[in-house]
């Protein structure tokens, strides 16, 4: 890709973000929370030891001298993490990080709400975002998730308003240092029509900038139901098979809202089978999933992500997905307007998940003995299982021979995190974004001393702060508001209904009020 493509404007910005690296690293003296291959389970190595080589992890052990097999280069960086925890990076499956300008707009938003003034298509009709624009949100979106432990993001990136404002969400993830799987999101937009769409991402394919990066090149596309296109879907078959894409996502949110794109719409049209056996497909939510959509995603290895902030916040919910984790992972959908870390996200399912299964005995009138889920089941969807979901062996997970993405975890210095004894239970039910001390994505530091180490940091800081204000300003001013009385969702012809407003205040009004812009 050329400078050209995002304009004057941005042919200064191209320039990859220099992060302090070295050919090697040892960590050693801390608690390291391993992956077992042979047994497929977590193993904690206390005053252990991880060795990295370039981009990949070489060696794990025990104690500080390493075994006789392992060779540790002269050269090797040494880094001491006694007290501290190490962990493999946490994995998102799910986000839009192009919108992080909308940043605190959409606190008591609706999905309808949302639909109508934050979503692709009233951004690219009413307030669309310019290349520069597009780059430092993107930019700005991926800086805070690295800040969070979190090294892998699948983006649905449905910023592609044109080929220049594609070209810039795609630099900015590739400027970023983390790896992420950005899905072209190819969508029926007035000034931008599919066949431009299609013409573009092939050449980001055969211009490959992202080559050597930890950044890969996926498809996301929400036609597949009700009433799919089926030349279209022909186009990105085609596509997929043509550019061997990383990834296949697609937003599926069923029930009453009838946004299917369901694993039986992908059945009917043969998706499965004609699709790259290679490339993951991920269906976002999967609200209202099926139990014949789960035993379709059993038979042909595919998974669900689930964003359970963002499905509590907007009321799609989930009440099908805890009976399919064996195929999930967790995602963070649009952190413009909710909690930006799978961390907050991790625990936030965990206890939903808790509540649900608790409440199953509770209504036979019996008492519950066990708890249903445990801490290492909510590590693993946050780390292996989105792994897992990308079909990547290597991701999420400490362990020879797996991609060199870690996180560092400040063990004793917050009070939150004195006498902990089960690291895993540490980082899960106590541990926040202020103790992840260090992040390192493909060997390269990404976060060290508790600071994100680009250099163009504080440039960056600025420049979003004045693109913010930009945005922010324009969706202020159309002041796009909620459906007419009468109107119904487009989708699946439904009524809207009104949701009961809680009151939290004595005396005369509820408390709710309004957003302080």
């Amino acid at each position: 890709m050329h400078a050209s493509h995002l304009g004057v404007l941005l042919s200064g910005l191209l320039v990859s973000a220099k992060s302090a690296s070295a050919s090697s690293i040892l960590f050693s003296g801390g608690t390291i929370i391993a992956f077992d291959r042979a047994t497929n389970s977590l193993d904690v190595i206390r005053d252990g030891s991880v060795l990295v080589t370039d981009d990949r992890i070489t060696s794990v052990f025990a104690g500080s001298i390493p075994p006789s097999s392992v060779s540790i280069p002269s050269d090797v960086e040494e880094v001491d993490i006694t007290n501290k925890i190490l962990t493999p990076g946490f994995i998102d499956t799910h986000r839009h990080g192009w919108q992080t300008a909308y940043k605190t707009l959409g606190s008591n938003t609706s999905l309808v709400d949302y639909f109508n003034r934050f979503g692709e298509f009233p951004t690219a009709a009413n307030y669309p975002f310019t290349p520069e624009e597009i780059y430092y949100s993107q930019l700005a979106g991926l800086y805070e998730a690295l800040n969070a432990g979190v090294t892998t993001t699948l983006d649905h990136a449905h910023g592609t308003f044109s080929n220049a404002t594609s070209s810039a969400s795609f630099q900015a993830s590739i400027d970023s240092g983390a790896r992420v799987f950005w899905a072209y999101a190819f969508h029926e937009l007035e000034n931008y029509p599919l066949s431009e769409q299609f013409a573009h991402y092939r050449s980001i394919f055969t211009e490959a900038p992202h080559l050597n990066t930890p950044t890969t090149l996926g498809i996301a596309y929400d036609g597949f139901g009700p009433n799919p296109n089926q030349e279209i879907i022909s186009t990105i078959i085609s596509l997929t098979h043509e550019t061997n894409a990383s990834v296949l996502t697609t937003h599926s949110v069923q029930g009453p809202y009838g946004i299917t794109n369901s694993p039986e719409d992908f059945a009917a049209q043969s998706l499965f089978t004609s699709l790259p056996p290679t490339t993951p497909i991920v269906f976002s939510h999967a609200s209202f999933l099926s139990a014949v959509g789960a035993q379709l995603l059993r038979t042909y290895n595919h998974t669900i992500s689930i964003t359970p902030e963002s499905e509590m916040h907007y009321g799609h919910t989930h009440p099908t997905s805890h009976l399919i984790l064996d195929r999930a992972s967790i995602g963070v959908d649009t952190h413009f307007t909710f909690s930006t870390d799978i961390l907050t996200q991790t625990r936030m399912w965990l206890q939903s998940v808790r509540r649900l299964l608790y409440a199953e005995v509770l209504n036979r009138w019996q008492v519950p003995v066990n708890n249903p889920m445990s801490a290492n089941q909510a590590f693993l969807l946050a780390t292996r299982n989105g792994g897992l979901s990308l079909r990547r062996e290597d991701l999420g997970i400490i362990a020879p021979g797996a991609k060199a993405d870690l996180v560092i975890w400040d063990g004793g210095t917050g009070p939150n995190m004195w006498g902990w004894r089960d690291p895993v239970a540490a980082v899960v039910l106590h541990g926040n974004i202020g103790d992840v001390e260090g992040v390192v994505v493909d060997g390269r530091w990404k976060k060290r001393g508790g600071k994100l180490t680009d250099e163009r940091f504080e440039d960056v800081k600025m420049k979003f702060a004045e693109v913010a204000r930009r945005v922010q300003d324009r969706v202020v001013e159309a002041g796009v508001g909620l459906p007419g009385e009468g109107e119904r969702f487009v989708v699946s012809g439904l009524e809207f209904g009104n949701s009961t407003v809680v009151d939290v205040q004595v005396g005369e009004g509820d408390g709710y009020g309004g957003l302080f812009l």
